[in-house]
């Protein structure tokens, strides 16, 4: 048992390795009661986790139903009023009820990114939020019941994943200051960016020298926004307390919410190819998480790590409820959340639970959500909390020649298209023995080095075909 096995912080030489001890003891009960303080403990460090996922979630869902929004048609408050009602849905509903309770080796469901760039093209082919959200929950469902999931994680070799990251850390790290950079040119402050990134590599490389790293969210988003505010950056309150709407038939009314009304069958074929595409993105998304907490948890904590096939079922289920209520999130794993968790050397559970309660908070004030969607705040949060660390990663993983060529492999094909097809090929030619470990390739059995990568493939180009993602070739669809 978790409490037998615990031992106080003074019976530890450092503050390292009392969290790891930590981690080692740990036990979960997969869909049965889990108790703080009698399963597991919460400490200081899952604060900086809490904070960065509740900025991220913010960050993200405001995005994701902004894209919505611009093609609807709908106002800047409809924007401001979904995205409180989502973090009430994923604090309350979620966050607390299954990755703190039920089940803590399930990573929190966060936000779909990748699927951005596709939101303008769903609403053009007449696609439904609600339709969409119960696709990719269905679709979700069946692979997380037959494993497929963790399969697809056993069969990409160290080479590819490394390639993966290294690809999502550098274009993310590249998108975040270009963007920066434009809103300060844009607000005729362009001094505030260059400043505002000299000093969080400043401070990024001091924590990293002192092993802090896991404080990198709060304090470098902190010190980039008061940074910005005294250089003469223009920042409001304007999202002022209260509740959002909490009945489903508002939101999904003819003349409310989204006015859309309900979806019927056309809505929901407009949006299989996408929602075929973002359970095909779910496996290296979560992947990379999983990842992430193996190269920073000791060898003994592999108890604490994040389940992947659990983490899907909790993300689909999350997807189908959260959108029949009316909110407009895309489900994934939560990144925000577990890379700096994994930093710090902290189980899922603890931070869950704080992540909840400052969910919950942000949704019920309101002013905190002006901070963390502030441009500084956000791109600086964003970098040091997602992008760098994805980056760093994958550059361990890649110390051989043998990995350093599917690594290669992979970040041409996701340069090429995106990286669902780079992960896909690469793990397909890897796996074939065509790249990467040639002896690992030969422990494979046919299902393994053929059918399975074949088959994943296969599912990625006519999904990318189907909705325009292919360059060069029309949409199928």
């Amino acid at each position: 048992m978790y409490k037998q096995k615990r031992k106080k912080r003074t019976e530890f030489s450092s503050r390292k390795e009392y969290l790891e001890h930590e981690l080692s003891i740990l036990n979960f009960r997969r869909w049965k009661l889990n108790l703080p303080f009698r399963d597991y403990s919460i400490e200081i460090e899952d604060l900086v986790p809490a904070i960065a996922a509740t900025i991220g979630k913010v960050v993200m869902v405001t995005a994701v139903v902004a894209a919505f929004a611009i093609q609807y048609g709908l106002s800047a408050e409809f924007i401001a009023e979904n995205v409180r009602f989502e973090l009430l849905i994923a604090g309350i509903l979620f966050v607390f009820v299954f990755s703190a309770i039920l089940n803590p080796k399930a990573n929190l469901a966060g936000t779909h990114g990748p699927m951005l760039p596709l939101i303008p093209i769903i609403a053009l082919a007449g696609g439904h939020p609600l339709a969409l959200g119960i696709l990719i929950g269905f679709f979700g469902i069946i692979l997380s019941i037959t494993k497929g999931g963790s399969k697809l994680m056993n069969l990409t070799g160290i080479g590819v994943r490394g390639g993966l990251l290294i690809y999502l850390g550098a274009v993310g790290l590249i998108g975040q200051i270009n963007k920066l950079e434009k809103w300060a040119v844009l607000g005729d402050t362009s001094t505030i960016s260059f400043v505002v990134i000299g000093l969080t590599i400043l401070i990024y490389a001091y924590l990293a020298k002192a092993g802090k790293r896991w404080l990198a969210i709060p304090l470098c988003s902190s010190i980039a926004g008061i940074v910005a505010y005294v250089m003469g950056a223009h920042f409001e309150f304007t999202t002022s307390p209260g509740l959002p709407h909490m009945n489903p038939m508002w939101w999904w009314g003819e003349n409310t919410g989204w006015k859309l009304g309900w979806p019927d069958i056309n809505s929901f074929v407009a949006v299989l190819p996408f929602a075929i595409l973002a359970i095909a993105m779910w496996t290296p998304d979560f992947l990379g998480h999983r990842v992430f907490q193996e190269l920073n948890y000791p060898k003994k904590a592999d108890k604490a790590l994040m389940d992947i096939d659990d983490t899907m079922s909790i993300a689909s289920i999350r997807q189908i409820i959260g959108s029949f209520l009316g909110g407009g999130n895309i489900s994934s794993s939560w990144g925000t959340y577990i890379i700096p968790a994994a930093i710090a050397k902290r189980p899922i559970p603890g931070g869950a639970l704080l992540t909840a309660i400052l969910c919950v908070l942000t949704s019920v004030f309101g002013y905190p959500m002006d901070l963390a969607m502030w441009e500084p705040v956000l791109r600086i949060a964003l970098i040091v909390g997602v992008f760098l660390p994805l980056l760093e990663v994958g550059m361990q993983m890649v110390n051989k020649q043998k990995d350093a060529l599917s690594a290669g492999t992979c970040i041409f094909a996701c340069a090429f298209v995106n990286p669902v097809f780079g992960w896909a090929l690469s793990m397909f030619l890897d796996n074939l023995g065509l790249i990467g470990d040639h002896e690992r390739a030969k422990t494979l059995n046919l299902t393994e080095k053929l059918i399975i990568p074949g088959l994943m493939f296969l599912i990625c180009i006519v999904s990318l075909a189907l909705v325009g993602q292919l360059p060069g070739i029309p949409a199928l669809l």
